[in-house]
């Protein structure tokens, strides 16, 4: 019996993947292609150090006033009836400062010494200017263009500007204020309280622009310590400025005088954060011939219109009778009817 040949195949059969992979890889190692990297482990977080509750690491300011959000807009003998937040909430943070927040402001602990104020501030203005050193700080610092410049608005005079005023102290002899807004109808309470709470005198003033100048044995490394406030507190809520029926009118007295003033013609229109500086006088002007006069605020806003109310009824003074449509109605009073029953009176004696 013949045994059969094996012959060579001509072509021989591929080796399988399965047979390449189990062939070329090791069972020892484990060596993938794309082998994971592990992260480092990030530090924890440290927690954050709570207040200190010693009072004596509070920090401490030697200003001899009460601390305000704003100086020139606020009335210290006006109460308010409530508050929008908890009295417990200071705007200048917890645990910052060693004067209790009431509400509307931080009083100074210390008694005031006036004397000893008013000393120390004639120290430091040092001996007065002489008309070519204001003249040379005028022409320095009164254009617009001007870098030390702070521009203030409808808050008035606030307590941060002060701290501004003094940066700008640090490197320049004076610093231009431009004033815009509600504040500008009474400019002398705006200079009196820059120089009162600031120490500084005002050079200059023209129309809506101060200078106010340092004074001449100025230090800013020996500057006052002034604590900032994080936020703008909540206005507090005051009684209401208009009052249904007015002082010396009848119900129907006073839905006439509110009719009549929508039908006149408006005295002035005035522009949101403008030039108010000749409003007063224009006012007072008006009610020598009118008993009611109304303004056109336009684009003014509704809070604005209140604030300029406020400061005419003190000012003019005369009464706000009506808000409304933007428009702001002003009586003049009785003031003149009993001025001439005065004069009539004294005529009939004599």
């Amino acid at each position: 019996m013949q045994k059969p040949i094996s012959r060579p195949l001509s072509n021989p059969p591929k080796p399988s993947l399965c047979y390449f992979f189990s062939h070329s890889v090791s069972k020892t190692t484990y060596d993938p292609p794309f082998s994971p990297i592990s992260k480092p482990c990030k530090p924890p977080k440290p927690k954050p150090k709570p207040p200190n509750p010693n009072p004596s690491l509070h920090l401490k300011s030697n200003l001899p006033f009460d601390f305000r959000h704003s100086y020139s807009e606020t009335d210290p003998s006006f109460e308010p009836i409530g508050f929008r937040e908890p009295k417990r909430f200071s705007p200048f943070g917890p645990g910052r400062l060693d004067r209790e927040w009431t509400g509307t402001s931080a009083p100074a602990r210390d008694e005031v010494d006036v004397c000893q104020v008013e000393e120390k501030r004639r120290r430091v203005l040092g001996d007065p200017l002489t008309e070519e050193e204001v003249g040379q700080l005028v022409e320095k610092y009164r254009h617009s263009d001007c870098a030390r410049q702070i521009n203030l608005g409808k808050n008035g005079v606030t307590h941060n500007m002060l701290d501004d005023i003094h940066n700008h102290w640090k490197k320049a002899e004076a610093v231009r204020i431009k004033c815009l807004g509600v504040p500008t109808l009474d400019m002398d309470n705006v200079c009196f309280h820059l120089e009162d709470k600031s120490g500084g005198k005002i050079i200059y003033r023209h129309i809506n622009v101060l200078i106010l100048y340092r004074g001449r044995n100025y230090d800013p490394k020996n500057r006052p310590v002034i604590p900032l406030m994080l936020w703008k507190p909540y206005a507090p809520i005051y009684r209401k400025l208009v009052k249904n029926i007015a002082d010396g009118l009848t119900f129907e007295e006073t839905k006439e005088m509110r009719n009549r003033g929508l039908e006149s013609p408006a005295l002035m229109k005035l522009a949101r954060n403008g030039k108010y500086v000749n409003v007063v006088a224009r006012v007072r002007e008006a009610f020598q011939t009118e008993e009611v006069v109304r303004l056109d605020c336009t684009h003014v806003g509704t809070s604005d219109c209140k604030r300029i109310g406020v400061k005419l009824r003190d000012l003019v003074p005369c009464v706000p009778i009506l808000f409304k449509d933007e428009q702001t109605i002003l009586w003049r009073g009785k003031r003149d009817q009993e001025q001439n029953s005065d004069i009539s009176d004294s005529e009939n004696s004599g």
